[in-house]
């Protein structure tokens, strides 16, 4: 027997947090709600095809159909737009309950998220990238066709970024690496691997892939011309101070390139052993000590080993927030309706790889 009214068991309405309060939402846009009024409006109309001898006048449940399946394309059409949800938030549950149903899956959370307009803010662009790496080397297959779709559409936006701005374009290049070589072990085994989708579609991804790379290569940076202060300028000290302000040790090999100076900065024993230390335990760097010529500790090579056979500790000017309170999954600027006297005190910032672990059952 159907129910008459609204499930009990439903999750509830969507909110939507404003200057004025909590206020309830659609699931869908205006844009969208805009375009079902005006594919609904088909179904009341008569579709009259052919010559005026040979008219075919199509039945109003005929129409209903074709409406039907235009609203399909429609929305199959705009899945690389993340407007479905307004609230940039999502429940994590791993079991069910009598109020949810099912569990939270990783896709869910990669579509739910707006990672569209996370790459376009610099405090997450890192972030957002490192994520999409951790996808790529083993969960890709874990993603659901629209979040598949979805995780393409906003490389494309992040590669295409990257051309415009010219910003970090060696982490695009590990990034695009790691997902190419996925794709290619997907495709020779893929009798044995699940994969959403026809396989020319992702021989035709695996190409894209391989044009963006070769865009990524022949990148040429401008070189901006300015009369005013430039990097050279400063003192020696400031210079020192910013070199030792780098977490990333290619950050600093890249910047020792610029000029002479920079270079003989960046070969500062002392800055790679403060890298070592701030990366790395002391434990850790005491089984792989690697002597110089001179008999000094050469902690550049030290750093290199290192990293080969521990984690780097990373770091981001802007990450998603868990509340343990509500066990929700939010960006931290956006909010979320937590019922808790004091949310703050119970947010927890979210790695890369803790955003991983958290859709592992």
């Amino acid at each position: 027997m159907p129910f008459l009214g609204q499930d009990w068991r439903s999750p509830g309405w969507r909110w939507v947090k404003t200057e004025d309060g909590w206020k309830r939402c659609e699931p869908f846009s205006p844009a969208l709600e805009d375009g079902n009024n005006q594919l609904n409006d088909i179904s009341h109309t008569v579709i009259i095809t052919g010559d005026d001898e040979n008219e075919e006048v199509y039945s109003t449940e005929d129409c209903e159909f074709a409406a039907k399946k235009r609203k399909k394309d429609h929305f199959r059409n705009n899945t690389d737009s993340q407007c479905f949800y307004r609230e940039k938030w999502i429940y994590v549950h791993k079991e069910s309950t009598r109020e949810r149903h099912g569990y939270c899956t990783l896709g869910e959370a990669f579509n739910r998220l707006d990672f569209s307009s996370a790459i376009q803010d610099i405090r997450r662009f890192n972030y957002v990238v490192k994520l999409l790496q951790l996808i790529a080397k083993s969960q890709l297959t874990s993603l659901s066709g629209a979040a598949q779709k979805n995780y393409f559409n906003i490389l494309d936006k992040i590669v295409q970024k990257v051309m415009e701005d010219q910003y970090n374009p060696r982490l695009i290049k590990d990034l695009l690496q790691d997902l190419s070589s996925t794709l290619c072990i997907l495709i020779r085994g893929v009798g044995k691997s699940v994969l959403v989708g026809n396989i020319n579609i992702w021989i035709c991804r695996l190409e894209t892939i391989l044009l963006w790379q070769q865009q990524l290569k022949n990148l040429q940076m401008n070189k901006q011309v300015n009369n005013g202060l430039t990097l050279s300028d400063l003192p020696l000290h400031m210079l020192n101070n910013i070199l030792y302000r780098f977490s990333d040790g290619w950050d600093i090999i890249t910047l020792g390139q610029v000029t002479p100076t920079l270079y003989m900065l960046s070969e500062d024993r002392q800055l790679w052993k403060k890298l070592c230390q701030y990366h790395f335990a002391e434990k850790q760097f005491c089984r792989h000590l690697i002597p110089s010529e001179k008999g000094h500790i050469d902690w550049k090579l030290m750093y290199f080993a290192l990293q080969k056979y521990y984690p780097i500790k990373e770091q981001y000017g802007d990450t998603l927030h868990f509340c343990r309170h509500c066990s929700i999954l939010f960006w931290k600027d956006t909010g979320h309706p937590c019922t808790a006297s004091d949310p703050n005190t119970c947010l927890m910032p979210v790695s890369p790889q803790h955003f991983i672990d958290l859709f592992k059952f």
